[in-house]
């Protein structure tokens, strides 16, 4: 295996960069980006802390993150299993990226910045749904926006529903779990699953 050990030798093997790929970094949202940004239902948040990197998903109806300014996100962290990874490395380290994916939008928009874990009451009562709040909100701070190039999610072809996974043809989290562990039972998780989610959604 022939392996890159110097950024040069990397980046000998590409033709250098576009002046599209430069200019599209912006260091706060334009009004183009925000609009971007407020569409997107989804979200990957990358951090990082002394054990390793975290990418966690995250989602919310009517847009992942709440933009209170040009420069600030508001991300509340909803119901989950508890293992709060990212918002462990957070505290510990705040520099934090996101992607967020629109459906139906080939466009990808990406965020560099840092952040910290607020549980100021008045933030997490702003975010009530169904009569509950999130534990805390992730306030980001932009360093730099930017959209990612649609080759990844064309090749992917994403949104094509006739590439979609049959869902029946995948492993249920229980055989999951069941694979991690021996003994787990995984047809009372399976089962039992749909509608603990449905009561544990906020």
């Amino acid at each position: 295996m022939t392996i890159i050990t110097s950024v040069e030798e990397l980046k000998a093997i590409y033709d250098g960069v576009s002046e599209a790929s430069l200019v599209k970094v912006t260091k706060v949202l334009t009004p183009e980006y925000r609009r971007m940004i407020e569409a997107s239902p989804f979200l990957a948040l990358a951090t990082v802390g002394p054990e390793g990197l975290d990418c966690s998903p995250r989602g919310d109806l009517g847009g992942a993150v709440r933009v209170q300014d040009e420069a600030t996100l508001l991300l509340p962290d909803w119901r989950g299993n508890n293992r709060i990874d990212s918002l462990v490395n957070i505290v510990r380290d705040p520099r934090v990226a996101l992607m967020f994916l629109i459906p139906g939008s080939n466009t990808a928009m990406r965020i560099n910045g840092h952040a910290v874990v607020s549980v100021e009451p008045t933030l997490l009562n702003s975010f009530e749904m169904d009569g509950r709040h999130p534990r805390s909100v992730t306030v980001i701070t932009v360093n730099e926006v930017y959209f990612q190039c649609a080759r990844a999610l064309m090749r992917a072809e994403l949104w094509n529903p006739e590439r979609f996974v049959d869902p029946k043809s995948l492993p249920t989290p229980g055989t999951l779990l069941k694979a991690a562990k021996a003994d787990f039972d995984k047809e009372t998780y399976d089962r039992e699953w749909p509608a603990r989610a449905a009561k544990t959604m906020w």
